[in-house]
């Protein structure tokens, strides 16, 4: 694993997640779904926006609009839909602390009131602090909702700020009418409510924490070699730096001098500490263990993994699958439905016979239980906690959609070399064919091999060999070039016709004058990854149906004991047409490779995943990138996404469920607007804290 691949690797997939000029704006004010489908609207409206995705979870907007759409311009739309909006990197951090205090406060003013259930408390106590609570905490709703009015919408504050006032207006007359009071009604749904908010703020930050935890990891000071400290984000490419042990690396960079362990783990899932020494590549973030380093440093200032890492989990997080737009329909409807059924109820009830307290009470009760809040977070909550587990353990997910699709894969196709192999093969036999000598039939060889990069070459490499003029990859059989003034091919079979492979299990490779007979064959030998052989059999024994696609002989691909199917000799094309006939077939196909032939075949399959070691055009065409070269980080991979997707699909039907039973409980007078509100908090709460279970999945 190089560098080179983690800069390409995660550039690329960065420029096919945003194709336009992203804008990222913190939104302040959405309270549900309905806020969220508000916001997308009005933004929507602005000429020159071409895509829109708010998330209710990170309570942040991605916007993907033409040059000249200005910030400023997107902020006064929020501001038109009754919301407030900042550049993401201006927002104000939340102040828990205040929020806390002020909900202690709330609850000693409000346990008078409350406590008149059972014991005799002054009407006039319950009335003035049933009044100050409803003015002083509940001026959120009443803010929220009616600026949510005027921008012509509804949301969760409209529900609450109607649902209280009448309680409390109801009870206030009563204080002189003499009748029954429900001070404590409109005390309880306030401060559950509020209190169900701010347990919800702090389990959506906890949702989102993986992409704090990366920028933690960058040190705030660097160490420049000639001596003195520098800020980490103003690290220049070029620039040499000291890393000292037990520090960690501020930018991507390169060894120069020093021999020693590094901790990958928090940026690669590796669990064992990896040697390094000169020439090799260190990724911002990683620990030094133990040994004094000189580093050369080859990333520009926001631009190292870290940075790279957190834009692209960001970028997946912010991405809505499917079944999220069809909720945030259904959301958009759902505070007229509910305001048309609390009207509905209290008509019901006032007509047949019922007091008009209690009518109204029955009608309080249905707008405050009727919130979509949980059916907002139940998409959200669980893309962030699933995307933040595949991070830190080495799984990156391009966008929701790719979560979604690797959720329901029945086929999984392997390519071989690099993928299930260690992809560093190494020269087993050379039987020469032509009348000249081996030493010199090696020497063409490597000067063919020196511009190339599959691992083949690789292993032809010879030091001090000159490359060969007119290089010429020819994808799927080989390489082409001229050597001293002759031109020469290097590569399988089809490109070498005429040979006779020995049917020895190893991979072949012959060299021939271009146009004439084979003037030798190079054998050489792949080492299986050590967990190849568990992934395979982890797939077979889930159902999943494992192929084998290769472009070497069957021979070399049986060799490997692997028990999966076996489709040997395909070229790029073979690949393609393969992914697409099972597609055709009703397949749902993920591939995993590594290399330039595998780009077509990923883009095609239903899923692509891009090993850890793998070329830069495989990485682009991927929707998942595999931070490790292991086999098992795919099933894995897919292990997350079927788990991710279940709690998804745990919190949309538990949000459905809770409002198709409590708004009728509520309609028929069997919830008190207390129990309402205290239902109505859980709800998200619930939804919240299954979510946050992915945060502490591992695979086994």
């Amino acid at each position: 694993m190089t560098l080179p691949w983690w800069n390409a690797h995660l550039g690329g997939m960065e420029q096919i997640i945003t194709p336009g000029p992203p804008i990222d704006l913190a939104i302040t004010g959405m309270s549900c779904a309905s806020c969220v489908s508000r916001v997308e609207k009005v933004l929507r409206r602005v000429p020159g926006v071409e895509a829109v995705s708010v998330n209710l979870a990170t309570e942040q907007a991605h916007i993907i609009a033409a040059p000249g759409v200005t910030v400023a311009v997107l902020i006064a739309a929020v501001e038109t839909g009754g919301y407030h909006a900042s550049l993401r990197a201006a927002a104000r951090p939340r102040n828990d602390r205040a929020e806390g205090w002020t909900l202690i406060a709330g609850f000693v003013l409000g346990a008078p009131v409350l406590a008149a259930m059972a014991l005799p408390v002054p009407v006039m106590v319950q009335l003035v602090l049933a009044s100050l609570i409803q003015a002083w905490l509940g001026a959120r709703f009443y803010k929220g909702g009616f600026a949510a009015l005027r921008a012509g919408g509804g949301n969760m504050d409209v529900l609450v700020a109607l649902g209280t006032s009448a309680a409390w207006g109801l009870s206030a007359w009563d204080v002189w009418a003499g009748g029954p009071l429900y001070f404590e009604s409109a005390v309880a749904i306030i401060l559950l409510v509020r209190l169900g908010k701010f347990l919800e703020g702090r389990a959506k930050r906890e949702a989102a924490s993986a992409i704090a935890a990366l920028h933690q990891l960058r040190p705030a000071l660097a160490h420049l070699a000639g001596g003195g400290d520098v800020p980490a984000d103003r690290l220049l490419p070029g620039q040499e730096i000291e890393l000292r042990p037990g520090e960690r690396v501020p930018a991507d960079g390169e060894i120069l001098a020093g021999e020693g362990s590094l901790d990958e783990s928090p940026v690669t899932g590796e669990a064992l500490p990896v040697p390094r020494g000169p020439g090799a590549g260190l990724l911002a973030g990683t620990l030094n263990l133990d040994a004094v380093l000189r580093l050369r440093v080859t990333s520009a200032p926001g631009e190292n993994f870290l940075d790279r890492m957190a834009r692209l989990i960001e970028a997946a997080q912010a991405e809505k699958p499917r079944v999220q737009r069809l909720a945030d329909k259904v959301s958009a409807w759902f505070v007229p439905v509910v305001l048309v059924l609390a009207l509905l109820t209290f008509a019901f009830w006032h007509f047949h016979g019922a007091p008009l307290a209690g009518a109204i009470i029955n009608a309080v009760s249905v707008l405050v239980i009727a919130c979509p809040c949980a059916l907002g977070l139940a998409t959200p909550a669980a893309i962030l906690a699933g995307t933040g587990a595949g991070a830190k353990n080495g799984i990156l997910f391009r966008n929701a959609d790719a979560l979604q699709a690797a959720a329901h894969i029945d086929t999984l196709v392997f390519d071989k070399t690099g993928t299930l192999t260690t992809g560093a093969p190494r020269i087993k036999d050379v039987v020469v064919l032509g009348a000249l000598p081996a030493s010199r039939l090696r020497a063409i060889a490597a000067a063919l091999a020196a511009c190339d990069t599959h691992p083949l070459s690789t292993a032809l490499r010879l030091p001090g060999v000159a490359p060969a003029e007119a290089f010429q990859a020819l994808p799927g059989q080989g390489i082409r070039g001229v050597v001293d003034g002759h031109s020469y091919v290097l590569g399988s079979a089809a490109l070498v016709p005429g040979v006779s492979v020995p049917g020895d299990g190893a991979t072949w490779s012959w060299l021939a004058e271009a146009g004439g007979a084979a003037l030798a064959g190079f054998a050489f030998s792949d080492t299986l990854r050590p967990d190849a052989r568990e992934a395979v059999a982890r797939l077979r024994a889930r159902g999943l149906h494992v192929l084998l696609l290769t472009g070497d002989r069957r021979e070399a691909a049986e060799a490997l004991g692997l028990g999966a199917e076996i489709i040997a000799g395909a070229s790029p094309a073979r690949k393609l047409e393969v992914i697409r006939e099972l597609r055709a077939a009703g397949r749902r196909v993920a591939m995993l490779g590594d290399g330039i032939n595998d780009a077509a075949a990923l883009a095609a399959a239903t899923v692509g995943l891009a090993m850890g070691s793998g070329a830069d055009t495989a990485i682009e065409a991927a929707d998942i990138a595999l931070l490790r070269p292991e086999p098992m980080l795919a099933v894995a991979a897919l292990d997350l996404a079927r788990k991710t997707w279940a709690i998804l699909v745990q919190g949309l039907f538990w949000a459905m469920i809770y409002n198709l039973i409590g708004i009728p409980l509520a309609a028929f007078g069997l919830l008190n607007p207390m129990l309402a509100g205290a239902a109505m908090a859980a709800s998200s709460l619930c939804v919240l804290g299954n979510a946050l279970r992915l945060r502490h999945w591992s695979f086994t």
